[in-house]
């Protein structure tokens, strides 16, 4: 059932505050979740290219 009556002004900055600080949780969880699958591609990348691509013969000689 929906609660029907007015919320004091204290009351609905204290939920609006939490509805804020969730959000910002979501946010920072789903931006390092992309952070980690944006690296997981990487490695997979680099452990399925060509190594010569990467470390072309004599890189090490600058």
């Amino acid at each position: 059932m929906v609660e029907t009556r007015i919320k004091p002004h204290s009351e609905q900055a204290s939920e609006a505050a939490q509805h804020a600080e969730q959000r910002r949780l979501y946010r920072r969880n789903q931006t390092f979740g992309l952070v980690i699958l944006a690296a997981a591609i990487c490695i997979w990348w680099l452990f399925h290219t060509n190594p010569k691509w990467i470390f072309p013969p004599g890189w090490w000689r600058w």
